[in-house]
């Protein structure tokens, strides 16, 4: 089960700590992903990362702008995000991955609301 926190209202420009904690008690062997859906859109890939944290990859709308990271020893794994713009707008979900591309379990997302 994953838990998804760190969400709310923030103004273009601002940043928001996104947090997802795993009561999977094997959560260190999982690639770790966030996601997020905007209304009306499909749902889309931010960021990912591996068990060790040493592979990371960001869509091209995160890079620059977003941070993904794990502390495995508390079964949680953050997305920073900066600079956030109105299009930046969505439901925020944290899934974990067998691999970096099946992804079986998701967290109920977070939303990010930003205004202009």
């Amino acid at each position: 089960q994953l838990q998804a926190s760190g969400g709310g209202l923030v103004q273009a420009g601002g940043s928001r700590r996104l947090s997802c904690t795993a009561s999977e008690r094997t959560f260190s062997s999982y690639v770790m992903g966030w996601f997020r859906q905007a209304p009306g859109a499909d749902r889309e890939f931010v960021a990912t990362i591996s068990w060790s944290g040493q592979t990371i990859y960001y869509a091209d709308s995160a890079k620059g702008r977003s941070t993904i990271s794990r502390d495995n020893p508390k079964n949680t794994v953050h997305l920073q995000m900066n600079i956030l713009k109105p299009e930046d707008t969505a439901l925020y979900y944290c899934a974990m991955g067998t691999g970096w591309v099946t992804f079986p379990y998701w967290g109920q997302g977070t939303q990010v609301t930003v205004s202009s």
